[in-house]
């Protein structure tokens, strides 16, 4: 099939064209908004075979080929065999305009002879949106679940190497929580105003500025991609204000709400000159405080193990627990 595929081109980045049906009867086309759930089932029978579970909702799904930075004429294939399966996802987007592009090959237990075409088809198009952004590189990174020995297996065959870890924690929650006082000084506000959303994002531009993977967004495209976004509740958007200067945000959502019934933390920041003063502690603590109001049964977030703050340290000592592990491995192309 391999052989196949390679004889019968995929569609070209960039150009609309009509499905291309392979000698063995697969038949390769674009995503559209209409594709969620088919992709949905894939992702989480692959996902089961590899941790257990499902790890991606529909609403997820349909975010990814929502989000404002994936082209899906462009960056997106599916394969459907002669049957009209769904037998194997691949993508590629870009992530900021520096040349970083995050990918991933989603493939079929039974068809995994499709696995070595689409790693080529996705890693030439990160060079291509590299290209088209002015680069004469792309960077490109996977994330791949720390127990997929076969896709990690895929990715040191290509070149790929292990960039860092991320860890999802879990915090569980009794019945009712009280709220933490806020540190003398502090107001919290949510993220219900435009001028509160612009504080965020300001606080969570310098807050991550050296962390991996970090690319810096401007005001439009960051509130784009999150309002593009299901999971999205500008009322989970808090910031602290210090004497009246915006110094810590958190942003939280709905993304592990329908499958686990809790709260995510997608971003916690506190400026830099504000660190060390309980500021982070005292939001995550208020998020959960939030989430037990809201009737869920934990709050969820994901570090890197390798953060240049004690962040992992602190979401111990709060309580939270290792549940995942998801490791990045990178290529620059």
């Amino acid at each position: 099939m391999e052989d196949t595929l390679e004889a019968t081109p995929v569609p070209e980045p960039g150009r609309a064209v009509a499905p291309a049906v392979t000698a063995a009867g697969h038949t390769i086309r674009r995503p559209e908004a209409g594709d969620a759930e088919a992709v949905h089932e894939l992702v989480s029978l692959c996902d089961t075979q590899v941790i257990g579970k499902a790890d991606m909702t529909l609403d997820d799904v349909a975010d990814q080929l929502n989000d404002p930075s994936f082209d899906p004429d462009a960056d997106g294939w599916l394969v459907h065999d002669p049957s009209g399966r769904l037998v194997a996802w691949a993508w590629a987007c870009r992530r900021g305009d520096d040349g970083a592009v995050e990918f991933d090959v989603v493939v079929h237990p039974a068809a995994p002879e499709l696995t070595g075409r689409l790693w080529d088809t996705v890693l030439d198009r990160a060079r291509r949106i590299a290209a088209g952004l002015g680069h004469d590189h792309a960077v490109a990174d996977i994330a791949v679940y720390r127990e997929d020995s076969g896709k990690r297996a895929l990715a040191a065959a290509r070149g790929f190497a292990h960039a860092t870890g991320f860890i999802r924690l879990r915090a569980d929650h009794g019945p009712s929580l009280a709220p933490p006082e806020p540190p003398p000084g502090v107001t919290v506000h949510r993220g219900t105003t435009e001028e509160a959303r612009r504080q965020a994002h300001a606080v969570e531009q310098v807050g991550f500025a050296r962390h991996f993977g970090f690319v810096p967004k401007d005001y439009d495209e960051w509130h784009a991609e999150l309002d593009s976004s299901a999971s999205t509740d500008w009322t989970q958007l808090a910031v602290a204000r210090l004497d009246g200067e915006p110094v810590a945000m958190l942003l939280g959502t709905d993304a592990f709400a329908a499958d686990e019934n809790c709260g995510y933390v997608r971003r916690l920041a506190v400026a830099p000159p504000f660190r060390g003063r309980g500021l982070g502690r005292f939001m995550l603590r208020a998020a959960f405080a939030d989430d037990v109001r809201r009737g869920r049964i934990g709050t969820c977030l994901h570090v890197d193990a390798g953060n240049v703050t004690p962040a992992l340290d602190l979401y111990l000592s709060v309580g939270m627990r290792q549940v995942l592990a998801i490791d990045v491995w990178r290529r620059t192309l």
